[in-house]
Protein backbone atom coordinates (compact mmCIF):
# COMPACT_ATOMS: atom_id res chain seq x y z
CA UNK A 1 0.00 0.00 0.00
CA UNK A 2 1.61 3.54 -0.93
CA UNK A 3 2.42 6.01 1.55
CA UNK A 4 -0.22 8.36 0.51
CA UNK A 5 -3.47 5.46 0.65
CA UNK A 6 -1.84 4.97 4.42
CA UNK A 7 -2.00 8.73 4.56
CA UNK A 8 -5.93 8.66 3.71
CA UNK A 9 -6.47 5.79 5.53
CA UNK A 10 -5.18 7.22 8.70
CA UNK A 11 -7.40 10.84 7.96
CA UNK A 12 -10.74 8.91 8.16
CA UNK A 13 -9.65 7.09 10.97
CA UNK A 14 -9.06 10.08 13.11
CA UNK A 15 -12.55 11.05 11.60
CA UNK A 16 -13.79 8.08 14.25
CA UNK A 17 -11.45 8.42 16.67
CA UNK A 18 -10.06 5.04 15.58
CA UNK A 19 -6.65 5.59 13.84
CA UNK A 20 -5.09 3.93 17.49
CA UNK A 21 -5.42 0.83 14.89
CA UNK A 22 -2.24 2.19 12.82
CA UNK A 23 -0.21 2.58 16.02
CA UNK A 24 1.81 -0.35 15.12
CA UNK A 25 2.17 -0.02 11.31
CA UNK A 26 5.77 0.38 11.18
CA UNK A 27 6.67 -3.02 12.58
CA UNK A 28 4.50 -5.19 10.57
CA UNK A 29 5.43 -6.76 7.47
CA UNK A 30 3.88 -6.14 4.34
CA UNK A 31 1.30 -8.73 4.03
CA UNK A 32 0.81 -8.35 7.35
CA UNK A 33 0.06 -4.48 6.22
CA UNK A 34 -2.60 -5.44 3.46
CA UNK A 35 -4.14 -8.04 6.31
CA UNK A 36 -4.61 -5.12 8.49
CA UNK A 37 -6.03 -2.64 5.92
CA UNK A 38 -8.31 -5.47 4.43
CA UNK A 39 -9.77 -6.14 8.36
CA UNK A 40 -10.04 -2.11 8.56
CA UNK A 41 -11.74 -1.77 5.28
CA UNK A 42 -14.23 -4.33 5.75
CA UNK A 43 -15.50 -2.45 9.22
CA UNK A 44 -18.64 0.35 8.79
CA UNK A 45 -17.51 2.21 11.32
CA UNK A 46 -20.27 4.58 10.76
CA UNK A 47 -22.98 2.09 11.58
CA UNK A 48 -20.39 1.03 14.51
CA UNK A 49 -20.36 4.33 15.94
CA UNK A 50 -24.08 4.63 15.83
CA UNK A 51 -24.25 1.41 17.86
CA UNK A 52 -21.91 2.35 20.46
CA UNK A 53 -23.69 5.43 20.93
CA UNK A 54 -26.74 4.06 21.12
CA UNK A 55 -26.19 1.49 23.89
CA UNK A 56 -27.77 3.57 26.79
CA UNK A 57 -31.09 3.73 24.88
CA UNK A 58 -31.85 0.09 26.83
CA UNK A 59 -34.88 -1.44 25.64
CA UNK A 60 -37.93 -1.17 28.42
CA UNK A 61 -38.27 -4.79 29.02
CA UNK A 62 -40.95 -4.67 31.68
CA UNK A 63 -43.31 -2.24 29.27
CA UNK A 64 -42.41 -3.99 26.18
CA UNK A 65 -43.46 -7.72 27.91
CA UNK A 66 -47.04 -6.20 29.64
CA UNK A 67 -47.89 -5.99 25.97
CA UNK A 68 -46.69 -9.21 25.53
CA UNK A 69 -49.50 -12.08 24.43
CA UNK A 70 -49.49 -15.76 23.76
CA UNK A 71 -48.76 -16.22 20.33
CA UNK A 72 -51.22 -17.30 17.71
CA UNK A 73 -49.81 -21.05 17.24
CA UNK A 74 -50.93 -23.93 15.73
CA UNK A 75 -50.76 -26.41 18.97
CA UNK A 76 -50.21 -29.93 19.54
CA UNK A 77 -53.72 -31.03 19.52
CA UNK A 78 -54.52 -29.50 16.25
CA UNK A 79 -56.86 -31.46 14.17
CA UNK A 80 -55.31 -34.56 12.51
CA UNK A 81 -56.52 -33.67 8.94
CA UNK A 82 -54.87 -30.39 9.75
CA UNK A 83 -51.68 -31.63 10.48
CA UNK A 84 -52.13 -34.36 7.33
CA UNK A 85 -52.54 -31.53 5.16
CA UNK A 86 -49.63 -29.83 6.38
CA UNK A 87 -47.61 -33.22 6.00
CA UNK A 88 -48.52 -33.34 2.67
CA UNK A 89 -47.80 -29.95 1.62
CA UNK A 90 -44.67 -30.06 3.07
CA UNK A 91 -43.74 -33.83 1.23
CA UNK A 92 -44.79 -32.12 -2.29
CA UNK A 93 -42.22 -28.91 -1.49
CA UNK A 94 -39.60 -31.43 -0.79
CA UNK A 95 -40.31 -33.78 -3.68
CA UNK A 96 -40.40 -30.61 -5.76
CA UNK A 97 -36.97 -29.91 -4.92
CA UNK A 98 -37.78 -26.46 -3.40
CA UNK A 99 -36.67 -27.26 -0.07
CA UNK A 100 -32.87 -26.96 1.43
CA UNK A 101 -31.19 -27.48 4.83
CA UNK A 102 -29.29 -24.68 6.63
CA UNK A 103 -27.49 -26.09 9.39
CA UNK A 104 -25.64 -23.61 12.32
CA UNK A 105 -22.67 -24.90 13.47
CA UNK A 106 -20.65 -21.87 14.45
CA UNK A 107 -19.58 -22.97 17.78
CA UNK A 108 -16.75 -24.81 20.21
CA UNK A 109 -17.80 -27.46 22.60
CA UNK A 110 -16.42 -25.07 25.02
CA UNK A 111 -18.22 -25.61 27.82
CA UNK A 112 -18.25 -29.45 26.97
CA UNK A 113 -15.05 -29.91 27.97
CA UNK A 114 -14.42 -30.34 23.90
CA UNK A 115 -11.38 -27.99 22.50
CA UNK A 116 -13.16 -28.33 18.53
CA UNK A 117 -16.40 -28.28 16.61
CA UNK A 118 -19.09 -28.67 18.67
CA UNK A 119 -20.77 -30.69 15.55
CA UNK A 120 -17.80 -33.15 16.12
CA UNK A 121 -18.79 -34.09 19.24
CA UNK A 122 -19.89 -37.48 19.63
CA UNK A 123 -23.74 -38.37 21.01
CA UNK A 124 -25.06 -41.33 19.63
CA UNK A 125 -26.30 -43.53 22.45
CA UNK A 126 -25.38 -46.38 20.88
CA UNK A 127 -23.33 -45.92 17.38
CA UNK A 128 -21.45 -42.84 19.12
CA UNK A 129 -22.39 -41.08 15.88
CA UNK A 130 -21.11 -37.01 16.22
CA UNK A 131 -23.96 -34.07 16.09
CA UNK A 132 -22.83 -33.32 12.36
CA UNK A 133 -23.12 -37.00 11.62
CA UNK A 134 -26.56 -37.00 13.26
CA UNK A 135 -27.63 -34.21 10.79
CA UNK A 136 -26.34 -35.47 7.43
CA UNK A 137 -28.35 -39.07 8.24
CA UNK A 138 -31.40 -37.45 9.26
CA UNK A 139 -31.05 -35.65 5.85
CA UNK A 140 -30.14 -38.41 3.78
CA UNK A 141 -33.11 -40.07 5.27
CA UNK A 142 -35.14 -37.19 4.07
CA UNK A 143 -33.77 -37.99 0.55
CA UNK A 144 -34.43 -41.53 0.40
CA UNK A 145 -37.71 -41.12 1.55
CA UNK A 146 -38.41 -39.22 -0.58
CA UNK A 147 -36.63 -39.26 -3.53
CA UNK A 148 -34.98 -36.28 -3.75
CA UNK A 149 -31.36 -34.44 -3.50
CA UNK A 150 -32.27 -31.45 -0.51
CA UNK A 151 -28.64 -29.70 -0.71
CA UNK A 152 -26.97 -28.94 2.74
CA UNK A 153 -25.75 -25.45 3.83
CA UNK A 154 -23.79 -25.46 6.59
CA UNK A 155 -22.61 -21.97 8.05
CA UNK A 156 -19.37 -22.02 10.09
CA UNK A 157 -17.20 -19.67 11.86
CA UNK A 158 -13.84 -18.42 11.85
CA UNK A 159 -12.92 -20.73 14.78
CA UNK A 160 -14.69 -23.71 13.44
CA UNK A 161 -14.31 -23.36 9.53
CA UNK A 162 -11.04 -25.16 8.56
CA UNK A 163 -11.72 -27.95 11.23
CA UNK A 164 -15.03 -28.69 9.93
CA UNK A 165 -14.27 -28.87 6.58
CA UNK A 166 -11.14 -31.55 7.07
CA UNK A 167 -13.79 -33.22 9.33
CA UNK A 168 -17.00 -33.33 6.04
CA UNK A 169 -13.69 -34.22 3.86
CA UNK A 170 -12.12 -36.86 6.10
CA UNK A 171 -15.46 -38.49 6.84
CA UNK A 172 -16.57 -38.46 2.86
CA UNK A 173 -19.00 -35.73 3.54
CA UNK A 174 -20.93 -38.46 5.88
CA UNK A 175 -22.77 -40.19 3.56
CA UNK A 176 -24.07 -37.10 1.49
CA UNK A 177 -22.62 -35.95 -1.94
CA UNK A 178 -19.91 -33.21 -1.95
CA UNK A 179 -21.52 -31.14 -4.57
CA UNK A 180 -24.81 -31.17 -2.22
CA UNK A 181 -22.89 -29.88 0.91
CA UNK A 182 -21.78 -25.82 0.98
CA UNK A 183 -19.43 -24.96 3.68
CA UNK A 184 -19.79 -20.94 4.12
CA UNK A 185 -18.59 -19.01 7.20
CA UNK A 186 -20.38 -16.40 8.91
CA UNK A 187 -19.17 -12.97 9.35
CA UNK A 188 -17.08 -11.36 11.96
CA UNK A 189 -17.24 -8.02 13.87
CA UNK A 190 -14.62 -5.87 15.98
CA UNK A 191 -14.75 -6.00 20.24
CA UNK A 192 -14.29 -2.29 21.18
CA UNK A 193 -13.75 -1.06 24.47
CA UNK A 194 -16.68 -0.48 26.60
CA UNK A 195 -15.12 3.15 28.15
CA UNK A 196 -13.99 4.64 24.88
CA UNK A 197 -15.84 2.76 21.81
CA UNK A 198 -12.11 2.00 20.58
CA UNK A 199 -12.17 -1.31 18.54
CA UNK A 200 -9.51 -3.53 20.40
CA UNK A 201 -6.69 -5.09 18.51
CA UNK A 202 -5.77 -8.69 19.47
CA UNK A 203 -2.26 -8.54 17.81
CA UNK A 204 -0.06 -6.01 16.15
CA UNK A 205 -1.52 -6.36 12.86
CA UNK A 206 -5.11 -7.99 13.23
CA UNK A 207 -8.15 -6.47 15.22
CA UNK A 208 -10.03 -8.35 18.11
CA UNK A 209 -13.08 -9.52 16.33
CA UNK A 210 -15.96 -11.96 17.04
CA UNK A 211 -18.83 -13.96 15.19
CA UNK A 212 -21.68 -11.83 14.31
CA UNK A 213 -23.94 -14.46 15.72
CA UNK A 214 -26.42 -16.54 14.46
CA UNK A 215 -28.31 -13.81 12.82
CA UNK A 216 -25.39 -13.06 10.91
CA UNK A 217 -26.70 -16.03 7.99
CA UNK A 218 -28.69 -13.24 6.14
CA UNK A 219 -25.21 -11.38 5.21
CA UNK A 220 -23.37 -14.40 5.16
CA UNK A 221 -25.96 -16.74 2.53
CA UNK A 222 -25.97 -12.92 0.48
CA UNK A 223 -22.16 -12.36 0.48
CA UNK A 224 -21.13 -15.80 -0.24
CA UNK A 225 -23.70 -16.13 -3.56
CA UNK A 226 -25.72 -18.69 -1.92
CA UNK A 227 -29.47 -16.64 -2.22
CA UNK A 228 -28.43 -16.32 -5.70
CA UNK A 229 -27.60 -20.21 -6.27
CA UNK A 230 -30.44 -21.10 -4.81
CA UNK A 231 -33.12 -19.28 -6.63
CA UNK A 232 -31.22 -20.51 -9.81
CA UNK A 233 -31.29 -24.07 -8.25
CA UNK A 234 -35.49 -23.57 -7.57
CA UNK A 235 -35.08 -23.36 -4.17
CA UNK A 236 -37.70 -21.74 -2.21
CA UNK A 237 -37.55 -22.81 1.39
CA UNK A 238 -34.63 -22.64 3.67
CA UNK A 239 -35.58 -25.19 6.92
CA UNK A 240 -32.82 -23.96 9.73
CA UNK A 241 -31.44 -25.92 12.50
CA UNK A 242 -28.75 -25.31 14.91
CA UNK A 243 -26.14 -28.48 14.85
CA UNK A 244 -26.40 -28.36 19.14
CA UNK A 245 -30.11 -30.53 18.94
CA UNK A 246 -29.74 -33.79 17.52
CA UNK A 247 -33.49 -34.24 17.63
CA UNK A 248 -34.09 -31.84 14.85
CA UNK A 249 -35.74 -34.00 11.99
CA UNK A 250 -34.22 -32.48 8.51
CA UNK A 251 -36.63 -30.53 6.61
CA UNK A 252 -39.69 -31.63 9.16
CA UNK A 253 -42.37 -31.91 6.22
CA UNK A 254 -45.26 -30.90 8.80
CA UNK A 255 -43.13 -27.37 9.69
CA UNK A 256 -42.82 -26.94 6.16
CA UNK A 257 -46.68 -27.53 5.07
CA UNK A 258 -47.95 -25.34 7.95
CA UNK A 259 -45.38 -22.61 6.74
CA UNK A 260 -46.22 -22.85 3.06
CA UNK A 261 -50.21 -23.75 3.70
CA UNK A 262 -50.35 -20.58 6.31
CA UNK A 263 -48.69 -18.19 3.55
CA UNK A 264 -45.93 -17.28 6.50
CA UNK A 265 -42.33 -15.72 5.32
CA UNK A 266 -40.78 -16.96 8.35
CA UNK A 267 -41.49 -20.23 10.72
CA UNK A 268 -40.36 -20.81 14.69
CA UNK A 269 -40.91 -23.92 16.09
CA UNK A 270 -41.82 -23.97 19.96
CA UNK A 271 -42.18 -26.15 22.67
CA UNK A 272 -44.02 -25.58 25.74
CA UNK A 273 -41.89 -24.13 28.76
CA UNK A 274 -41.01 -27.21 31.43
CA UNK A 275 -41.15 -24.56 34.24
CA UNK A 276 -41.90 -20.24 33.78
CA UNK A 277 -37.61 -19.37 34.25
CA UNK A 278 -36.35 -21.85 31.69
CA UNK A 279 -33.36 -20.42 29.99
CA UNK A 280 -35.22 -20.47 26.66
CA UNK A 281 -36.26 -17.26 24.38
CA UNK A 282 -40.12 -16.34 24.85
CA UNK A 283 -42.32 -16.75 21.81
CA UNK A 284 -44.91 -14.17 22.21
CA UNK A 285 -46.97 -11.68 20.32
CA UNK A 286 -46.58 -7.95 21.08
CA UNK A 287 -49.01 -5.45 19.22
CA UNK A 288 -49.72 -8.26 16.61
CA UNK A 289 -46.15 -9.05 15.76
CA UNK A 290 -44.22 -12.36 16.82
CA UNK A 291 -41.15 -12.24 18.31
CA UNK A 292 -38.79 -13.51 21.05
CA UNK A 293 -37.96 -12.19 24.20
CA UNK A 294 -34.68 -13.61 26.04
CA UNK A 295 -35.66 -15.57 29.13
CA UNK A 296 -33.27 -12.74 30.89
CA UNK A 297 -35.19 -9.72 29.43
CA UNK A 298 -38.45 -11.13 30.70
CA UNK A 299 -39.70 -10.21 34.50
CA UNK A 300 -40.49 -13.17 36.72
CA UNK A 301 -43.54 -11.77 37.88
CA UNK A 302 -44.45 -11.62 34.26
CA UNK A 303 -42.86 -14.73 33.17
CA UNK A 304 -45.06 -16.78 36.14
CA UNK A 305 -48.15 -15.70 35.06
CA UNK A 306 -50.61 -18.44 34.89
CA UNK A 307 -53.85 -19.30 32.84
CA UNK A 308 -56.94 -20.00 34.69
CA UNK A 309 -56.15 -23.98 34.40
CA UNK A 310 -52.45 -22.95 36.21
CA UNK A 311 -50.72 -23.43 32.90
CA UNK A 312 -47.73 -20.60 31.40
CA UNK A 313 -49.79 -17.91 29.92
CA UNK A 314 -46.34 -17.07 28.29
CA UNK A 315 -45.11 -20.21 27.58
CA UNK A 316 -43.83 -20.99 23.95
CA UNK A 317 -40.06 -21.87 24.43
CA UNK A 318 -37.90 -20.46 21.16
CA UNK A 319 -36.11 -24.03 19.90
CA UNK A 320 -34.00 -22.11 17.15
CA UNK A 321 -36.02 -24.41 14.47
CA UNK A 322 -37.43 -22.01 11.51
CA UNK A 323 -38.59 -22.31 8.16
CA UNK A 324 -37.56 -19.04 6.29
CA UNK A 325 -38.79 -17.87 2.40
CA UNK A 326 -36.03 -17.12 -0.14
CA UNK A 327 -37.07 -14.25 -0.84
CA UNK A 328 -38.06 -13.15 2.32
CA UNK A 329 -34.24 -13.62 3.16
CA UNK A 330 -33.24 -12.05 -0.01
CA UNK A 331 -35.46 -8.79 1.30
CA UNK A 332 -33.96 -8.71 4.08
CA UNK A 333 -30.58 -9.33 2.90
CA UNK A 334 -30.51 -5.85 0.70
CA UNK A 335 -31.60 -3.83 3.96
CA UNK A 336 -28.26 -3.34 6.68
CA UNK A 337 -30.86 -2.98 9.50
CA UNK A 338 -33.04 -6.10 9.03
CA UNK A 339 -31.18 -7.28 11.88
CA UNK A 340 -30.64 -4.79 15.11
CA UNK A 341 -26.79 -5.71 16.54
CA UNK A 342 -26.90 -6.49 20.13
CA UNK A 343 -23.69 -5.71 22.79
CA UNK A 344 -22.84 -7.84 25.17
CA UNK A 345 -19.89 -6.81 27.92
CA UNK A 346 -17.18 -9.35 27.43
CA UNK A 347 -13.68 -9.90 29.00
CA UNK A 348 -11.54 -9.91 25.51
CA UNK A 349 -7.97 -10.19 25.10
CA UNK A 350 -6.06 -7.03 23.70
CA UNK A 351 -2.84 -5.36 22.81
CA UNK A 352 -2.13 -2.12 24.77
CA UNK A 353 -0.17 0.78 23.40
CA UNK A 354 3.04 -0.28 24.44
CA UNK A 355 2.40 -3.59 22.26
CA UNK A 356 1.62 -6.02 25.65
CA UNK A 357 -1.12 -8.32 25.52
CA UNK A 358 -3.71 -7.75 28.18
CA UNK A 359 -5.68 -10.74 29.50
CA UNK A 360 -8.78 -9.20 31.64
CA UNK A 361 -10.53 -10.87 34.22
CA UNK A 362 -13.27 -9.05 33.82
CA UNK A 363 -15.60 -7.68 31.07
CA UNK A 364 -13.50 -4.55 29.37
CA UNK A 365 -15.21 -4.78 25.63
CA UNK A 366 -18.17 -4.91 24.43
CA UNK A 367 -19.06 -7.90 22.07
CA UNK A 368 -21.56 -7.38 18.64
CA UNK A 369 -23.90 -9.71 17.20
CA UNK A 370 -27.32 -10.69 15.59
CA UNK A 371 -29.94 -12.67 16.65
CA UNK A 372 -31.40 -14.53 13.19
CA UNK A 373 -34.87 -14.65 15.50
CA UNK A 374 -35.31 -10.80 15.22
CA UNK A 375 -36.16 -11.03 11.75
CA UNK A 376 -39.52 -12.70 13.08
CA UNK A 377 -41.37 -9.18 13.46
CA UNK A 378 -40.06 -8.06 10.40
CA UNK A 379 -41.88 -11.18 7.98
CA UNK A 380 -45.21 -9.84 6.98
CA UNK A 381 -46.92 -13.03 8.46
CA UNK A 382 -45.16 -15.25 11.29
CA UNK A 383 -46.58 -18.36 12.46
CA UNK A 384 -45.82 -20.56 15.24
CA UNK A 385 -46.03 -24.15 15.36
CA UNK A 386 -45.60 -26.43 18.25
CA UNK A 387 -42.80 -29.22 18.85
CA UNK A 388 -43.91 -32.04 21.77
CA UNK A 389 -40.32 -31.38 23.51
CA UNK A 390 -39.85 -34.95 23.65
CA UNK A 391 -39.65 -35.44 19.83
CA UNK A 392 -37.93 -32.49 19.21
CA UNK A 393 -35.94 -30.82 21.60
CA UNK A 394 -32.72 -32.30 23.31
CA UNK A 395 -29.62 -29.88 22.94
CA UNK A 396 -26.24 -30.15 23.77
CA UNK A 397 -25.28 -27.14 25.50
CA UNK A 398 -23.41 -28.25 29.21
CA UNK A 399 -21.27 -30.84 30.40
CA UNK A 400 -22.56 -33.75 32.27
CA UNK A 401 -23.27 -32.83 35.94
CA UNK A 402 -24.97 -29.57 34.96
CA UNK A 403 -29.04 -29.60 35.51
CA UNK A 404 -30.03 -29.73 31.64
CA UNK A 405 -28.99 -30.19 28.71
CA UNK A 406 -25.99 -32.40 28.83
CA UNK A 407 -25.04 -34.88 26.68
CA UNK A 408 -26.22 -37.55 28.82
CA UNK A 409 -29.85 -35.90 28.83
CA UNK A 410 -29.30 -35.53 25.04
CA UNK A 411 -28.92 -39.15 24.62
CA UNK A 412 -31.43 -40.94 26.93
CA UNK A 413 -33.79 -38.48 24.84
CA UNK A 414 -32.77 -39.97 21.08
CA UNK A 415 -32.99 -43.33 23.21
CA UNK A 416 -36.71 -42.48 24.64
CA UNK A 417 -37.68 -41.66 20.97
CA UNK A 418 -36.42 -44.71 19.33
CA UNK A 419 -38.09 -46.65 22.41
CA UNK A 420 -41.48 -44.65 21.68
CA UNK A 421 -41.57 -45.35 17.78
CA UNK A 422 -40.37 -49.27 18.63
CA UNK A 423 -43.57 -49.14 20.93
CA UNK A 424 -46.21 -48.26 18.53
CA UNK A 425 -44.75 -51.32 16.26
CA UNK A 426 -45.38 -53.64 19.30
CA UNK A 427 -41.71 -54.24 20.67
CA UNK A 428 -41.15 -53.47 24.04
CA UNK A 429 -38.04 -52.16 25.34
CA UNK A 430 -36.43 -52.84 29.12
CA UNK A 431 -36.04 -49.38 30.39
CA UNK A 432 -31.90 -49.74 31.35
CA UNK A 433 -31.23 -50.53 27.90
CA UNK A 434 -30.41 -47.97 25.17
CA UNK A 435 -31.80 -47.91 21.87
CA UNK A 436 -30.87 -45.88 18.83
CA UNK A 437 -32.82 -45.93 15.32
CA UNK A 438 -30.22 -45.00 12.22
CA UNK A 439 -32.63 -42.40 10.11
CA UNK A 440 -31.45 -45.02 6.59
CA UNK A 441 -33.00 -47.77 8.24
CA UNK A 442 -36.47 -45.57 9.31
CA UNK A 443 -36.61 -41.78 9.61
CA UNK A 444 -39.97 -42.02 11.50
CA UNK A 445 -42.55 -44.10 13.50
CA UNK A 446 -44.24 -45.00 10.23
CA UNK A 447 -41.18 -46.29 8.77
CA UNK A 448 -40.52 -48.71 12.24
CA UNK A 449 -43.78 -50.15 11.44
CA UNK A 450 -42.94 -51.45 8.47
CA UNK A 451 -39.81 -52.50 9.39
CA UNK A 452 -40.97 -54.35 12.33
CA UNK A 453 -41.64 -57.78 11.30
CA UNK A 454 -42.56 -59.30 15.18
CA UNK A 455 -43.34 -58.10 18.48
CA UNK A 456 -41.46 -59.20 21.75
CA UNK A 457 -38.72 -57.13 24.35
CA UNK A 458 -35.47 -55.90 23.76
CA UNK A 459 -33.15 -56.15 27.04
CA UNK A 460 -29.79 -54.86 25.63
CA UNK A 461 -28.44 -51.67 23.88
CA UNK A 462 -29.41 -52.11 20.44
CA UNK A 463 -28.39 -49.86 17.21
CA UNK A 464 -30.73 -50.42 14.15
CA UNK A 465 -28.91 -49.44 11.24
Amino acid sequence: MMQLEWESLKERLQSFCQDQLLAHLQSLSDPDRIRLQEEISAIDFDELRRTIEGQGQSVDWHALASRAMPPDAIRLNESASVQRAAYDAGEKAIRDGKVAMILVAGGQGTRLGFDKPKGMFRIGPVSHRSLFAMHADSLRGAMKKFGVSIPLLIMTSPATDAETREYFESHHWLGLSKDHVTIFQQGTMPAVDRETGAVLLESPGRIAMSPDGHGGIVKALRTHGILDACRAEGIEYFFYAQVDNPLVTACDPTLLGHHILAGSQMTTQVVQKRFATEKVGNVVSIDGKTQIIEYSDLPSELAEQTNEDGSLRLWAGNIAVHVMDRTFLERCSQDPDSLPIHLANKAVPYLDPSGQIVRPTSPNAIKLERFVFDLLPRASRAIVVEGDAKDVFAPVKNADGAPTDTPASAKQAISDRAKRWLAEAGVECTPECLVEIHPMWAWDADDVKSKIQSQGTIHSDTYFA
